[in-house]
């Protein structure tokens, strides 16, 4: 654990925060007043640090520059009840930060420096968490590596930094129905790679057919696999759930989609709720039969940035499956309720999701 004594601590001489419109946050660009930053040299992490948020130095030589040898995780912190602030989920996003890690030979930030640094830096900068209940805190913890070499190998030093903000909605839409294509010629993740880390190079894959996908009027990519080009797998952003019949039906954890912890949260529910749920390919044909039949009667995907966004509209190769353009299902619109109700101390929190500080 690090000790708020062991941390080096520059305050911001002036807070920004006066200068921030809250009732019209966006996503991401906005900036908590500091940050945190740790660092990894000759076998172990040492030396951690908050001060003012802002540039960071870097050589133009390091190997997160040239190779992409980093990983990252999105969480959320809520005003609370009473005053208090919830980090959701800290302990599941730590173990997909570890998992990422270690697909890409990082060495791991342990646990304790991991909470109790992002415990410190949120308490510093308590006030930049929202007080409306539809807005949030994002966190984003970070490891780059650093070493000065232009040779492809495992870095020998690495940055930790954990930067937060305030944020609105994620889609433009809000919680409206957003539209989804297709992108058959392109792939995200094939079995091996790192489909399931949380990576940078993940990302930068799906930014061109993203930006297709935007051009052709759509919100985002429904990514099929990578092999038969049959199988839904996830979206850019979200991963991705349908009601078919009476069954809640998404992609199993195969090794190609990012194990979100929305995702387990939306899971954990449908069970609790008595809903029949399936963990199983799902392919792109099924559900335009079943959007046909009228047996396809919701389509929402789940993440962090977004919680729950309903989905009313999917194309396919010349084929199109309407679903309801104007509002959020019921299921999805329970699941939401239900999760952001957790998030404030409004539900039951129901099994120790929210981490009080």
């Amino acid at each position: 654990m690090i000790e708020l004594s062991d941390i080096e601590i520059e305050r911001k001489p002036v807070s920004s925060i006066n200068k921030v419109d809250f009732s019209t946050l966006r996503f991401g660009d906005v900036f908590s007043d500091h940050m945190f930053e740790m660092t990894y040299a000759n076998g172990f992490w040492s030396t951690p640090k908050i001060y003012p948020y802002g540039p960071i130095t870097i050589h133009p030589s390091a190997s997160i520059l040239h190779y992409g040898q980093g990983v990252f995780e999105g969480m959320k912190a809520f005003r609370y009840r009473d005053g208090q602030t919830n980090i959701f989920r800290p302990h599941r996003h730590y173990q997909r930060f570890l998992r990422s890690s270690a697909r890409m030979n990082i060495p791991a930030v342990p646990e304790e420096y991991f909470m109790s640094a992002m415990e410190h830096l949120i308490e510093m900068d308590r006030e930049w968490v929202p007080k409306d209940k539809y807005k949030s805190l994002y966190i984003r913890p970070f490891v780059v590596a650093t070493d000065e070499f232009l040779g492809l190998k495992t870095s020998d030093t690495y940055k930790f930094y954990i930067i937060t903000g305030p944020v609105g909605n994620y889609y433009a839409e809000g919680i409206n129905p957003v539209s989804l294509t297709t992108m058959p010629e392109y792939v995200r993740a094939v079995k091996g790679g790192s489909g399931e880390a949380k990576v940078p190079g993940n990302y930068a894959n799906s930014i061109y057919p993203a930006w297709l996908a935007r051009q052709r009027g759509y919100t985002q990519v429904l990514w099929l696999d990578a092999l038969e080009h049959k199988y839904v797998e996830e979206v850019g952003s979200m991963n991705i759930f349908f009601m078919i019949g009476d069954t809640l039906v998404t992609a199993p954890l195969a090794g190609t989609i990012l194990p979100g912890v929305t995702r387990d949260c939306v899971l954990f529910l449908a069970k609790k709720w008595g809903m029949k749920v399936e963990e199983r390919p799902v392919s792109i044909d099924e559900l335009i039969d079943a959007g046909k039949s009228g047996k396809l009667t919701e389509v929402f995907g789940s993440g962090t940035a977004a919680v729950i966004s309903p989905v009313g509209h999917i194309h396919h190769d010349g084929h199109e499956i309407e679903l309801d353009r104007n509002k959020m299902g019921p299921i999805a619109r329970r699941m939401y309720d239900t999760i952001t109700g957790i998030h404030h101390g409004e539900a039951e929190d129901p099994d120790n999701w929210c981490h009080l500080i």
